[in-house]
């Protein structure tokens, strides 16, 4: 909810300066105006705008109630600054330079008592799109400054709608006339006489370099001509005019400001007695209004919407939201709560189910209607495959296969315990937490007796652990090695051929048969396939008749020698 805002009426003393005589003060010439700005485009809104009218009083567009500065407003004449300051001009070339000098320069403002050349050097220092040359975008930028930077209002009372009286007048003489006289001044530019600082960056300003001096500050003040800036908007000083103030140079508007109060809505210095606080500005007491309606706001309640202020109808018609329940309008009066984009009297939002209270409640939304967090849950969370029950708000819930469960739902068939963040073994539609698991059905070792987690194998539809399947008489691990077996133990084939194995009887090694070895037998003699060779020539005998020499076999044909 918007704040609603009381004004605040100030009253000061018109004193002026009180050492000036007031009629002794010299009615200057009127000053040199042509801005254009009938049906001028406005820069911000394009073609939504139809073109700039002002406002009766206010410094607005009436169509889109932009700023006027904000519009495509432009000089329409060759401006000499000192016609718009209603100063008479100084035709010395020192001090002011023709408008044919100018244009033939090709600028639209060029600074006095320079060559071509140092023109050129000059303009050089600036931001391109700062410099005035004619038709680019620096002339539109000068454009804009001189309105800005030398309000026509400022300037001469014939441009003030707002002064109320002879002695208003008379406070803006006194400010034009010291205003002129103290601290206004145009900067001149000349070649640095030696070696110096620049009085606003501090940066180096060398012998012979182009700066840019100001009278009233003094002769060893000297800038950077890109320097020349006001100190509260940081523009380039348009055409050198400046304001000395506090030992800082302001333009014109931004001086003006700390001399006197400025008005927001009508863009005029106030001279008046009494005028209003609101919004940490200063109005006259008629310009603190409705941005809508215009309707004075001083001693009324108001509530400030995007900088601007409103009467309370004129807000509750533009911004306030309609109640989503009720269908009435949410006044200032009222908290109105939200929930994307819907919108609700602090009484209005309530369950749709039970009408209870939801400020400053949980609840939850479903198919466009609100319900406390009870309501929701039963009629619309979803339920545990367990009890049934709904899963309410920040609750754990266990997914598996398709079904979930409450965190105490989700326990193991076996024991009951909830099983939670631990790890389980599905088994038959079933979760089994892993000591009942290991206790009743997973397989244990036939040599250790311990349940088998990981990497066992099978022999002779036995289980056994990797590091348990050894042989029996040296325990060498028989996991990926050649074994046999004797009497249903298992033995690696070094062990089996010393305990079990027949022995050749030519080399005396054993014959186990491990890797398909083959051997041959003779009366309880037995040889190697290599073995079985002739004792005298060598010559193998398998598959051939031998003869018998004592133990030894030979061919016959070493027999009958």
């Amino acid at each position: 909810m918007d704040n609603v805002i009381n004004s605040e009426i100030i009253t000061r003393e018109i004193n002026g300066v009180m050492e000036t005589d007031v009629d002794s003060i010299e009615v200057t010439p009127d000053i040199v105006v042509n801005e254009v700005d009938h049906n001028q485009p406005c820069l911000n809104c394009g073609d939504h705008c139809p073109g700039y009218v002002a406002h009766d009083w206010r410094n607005i567009c009436i169509h889109c109630k932009c700023l006027r500065e904000e519009h495509d407003i432009f000089n329409e004449n060759f401006v000499n600054i000192r016609d718009r300051l209603g100063w008479k001009r100084d035709d010395g070339p020192e001090k002011s330079v023709s408008k044919e000098k100018t244009l033939s320069e090709g600028y639209t403002w060029v600074p006095a008592n320079l060559s071509s050349k140092k023109i050129r050097e000059y303009m050089d220092q600036l931001p391109n799109h700062k410099v005035p040359k004619v038709d680019s975008d620096g002339e539109r930028y000068r454009d804009i400054q001189v309105i800005k930077q030398l309000p026509k209002q400022d300037l001469s009372d014939l441009y003030c709608r707002f002064l109320d009286g002879d002695v208003e007048k008379k406070e803006f003489m006194i400010f034009r006339e010291l205003r002129d006289q103290v601290a206004m001044g145009i900067g001149l530019v000349k070649e640095c006489p030696q070696d110096t600082t620049c009085y606003n960056c501090k940066g180096e300003l060398d012998e012979g370099e182009l700066s840019v001096v100001a009278s009233k500050v003094g002769p060893d003040a000297l800038w950077h001509p890109a320097c020349f800036t006001c100190h509260k908007c940081e523009e380039l000083l348009v055409d050198l005019v400046y304001c000395h103030h506090a030992k800082h140079l302001y333009c014109e508007r931004h001086y003006a400001e700390l001399i006197r109060p400025r008005c927001p809505g009508c863009d005029e210095l106030i001279f008046s007695a009494e005028y209003t606080k609101a919004m940490e500005e200063n109005y006259h007491k008629e310009h603190l209004a409705c941005h809508n309606c215009d309707k004075q706001l001083v001693a009324c309640r108001y509530i400030v919407k995007e900088e601007h202020p409103y009467c309370i109808p004129c807000y509750q018609q533009l911004f306030a939201h309609n109640c989503d329940e009720c269908g009435k309008p949410i006044g200032p009066d009222f908290k109105d709560l939200s929930y994307k984009d819907r919108h609700w009297h602090e009484f209005c939002f309530k369950c749709c189910g039970c009408q209870k209270s939801l400020v400053d409640q949980p609840f939850a939304s479903k198919n466009d209607k609100i319900y406390c967090s009870d309501c929701h849950d039963n009629n619309f969370a979803a339920r545990c495959d367990g009890c049934g029950e709904p899963f309410r708000g920040g609750m754990k819930k266990f997914e598996y296969k398709g079904k979930q469960w409450h965190d105490w739902c989700f326990v193991c068939s076996e024991c009951n315990q909830p099983i939670g963040n631990k790890s389980f073994i599905p088994r038959d539609e079933r979760v089994i937490c892993v000591p009942c698991y290991e206790s009743k059905y997973a397989q244990r070792c036939s040599k250790c007796g311990d349940v088998i987690n990981k990497g066992g194998i099978s022999y002779k539809n036995t289980p056994w652990h990797r590091e348990c399947f050894t042989c029996t008489n040296c325990n060498k691990q028989l996991a990926g090695e050649k074994f046999t077996s004797k009497e249903e133990h298992p033995y690696c084939g070094d062990c089996y051929g010393e305990l079990f194995a027949k022995r050749c009887c030519r080399c005396t090694k054993p014959i186990t048969g491990i890797g398909g070895t083959k051997f041959i037998s003779f009366e309880e003699r037995h040889w190697h396939s290599d073995c079985f060779n002739c004792y005298k020539c060598d010559a193998s005998m398998v598959g051939r008749g031998f003869l018998m020499n004592g133990e030894d076999i030979v061919c016959p044909e070493c027999g009958r020698s």
